[in-house]
C-alpha cells in the first residue's frame, strides 16, 4: 500500500490528511484517514518538519503499515549533498527505516542535492521536485511519472491536496 499526506495551517489548528492507495498508477484511493491536531511550532525555514513531523507522527497512530508500504509526504526527504534531512528524512528516521519515503515537492529548494530528481508531468514544462530514503530515487521518478492524471499533479495528490484544505 501506499500512503501519501499532506498537511494543511489554519490559525490554530493543522489539518493532515492521508489517501491510501494499491499501486502508483491507482486511480482511486482505498481509503482515508484525516486528523485536526494543535499547531505545537511556527514555521522555520529549512526546519520545516518541527511543523509538520508530529502532525503526520499522530495520524499514522491509526494506521498499520506492514512490510513493503511506502509512505510520500508533500516536501522533501532530503535537502542538500551534505545529508540533511527534510520532512520526509526525519520521518524516514522516526519510522526506524522500516518504510521507504518519497518525497514530492512542487517548489523547488535551492541547494544541491544529487538524490533529486526533476519529474515533469503531462504537457507540464514545470517539474514536481522527488527526493527518496529506502527505495531508489530513479526507481521512484519513473512510478511518479505514471502516476494517474495527465498533468502536473497526479490525480491522487491533487485529491489529497483538497482534502487536506477541507
Amino acid at each position: 500500500m501506499i500512503y501519501a499526506f499532506d498537511t494543511y495551517y489554519y490559525e490554530d489548528f493543522a489539518n493532515t490528511a492521508c489517501i491510501a492507495f494499491e499501486d502508483w498508477e491507482s486511480e482511486k484511493e482505498v481509503e482515508t484517514f484525516i486528523e485536526q491536531t494543535k499547531i505545537n511550532s511556527e514555521y522555520e525555514s529549512g526546519a520545516f518538519y518541527k511543523r509538520e513531523l508530529p502532525c503526520i507522527l499522530s495520524l499514522l497512530q491509526k494506521i498499520t503499515l506492514k512490510s513493503g508500504d511506502i509512505i510520500i509526504v508533500d516536501g522533501y526527504v532530503t535537502l542538500d549533498n551534505e545529508g540533511k534531512s527534510g520532512l520526509g528524512g526525519h520521518l524516514y528516521k522516526a519510522l526506524d527505516e522500516k518504510y521507504p519515503v518519497v518525497g514530492i515537492a512542487k517548489n523547488e529548494f535551492t541547494t544541491p542535492d544529487t538524490e533529486r530528481r526533476s519529474v515533469f508531468r503531462g504537457e507540464s514544462r514545470i517539474p514536481l521536485f522527488l527526493t527518496a530514503k529506502g527505495i531508489d530515487v530513479d526507481e521512484v521518478k519513473t512510478k511518479v511519472e505514471q502516476m494517474h492524471g495527465a498533468y502536473r499533479m497526479p490525480t491522487l495528490l491533487k485529491k489529497l491536496d483538497q482534502l487536506s484544505r477541507e
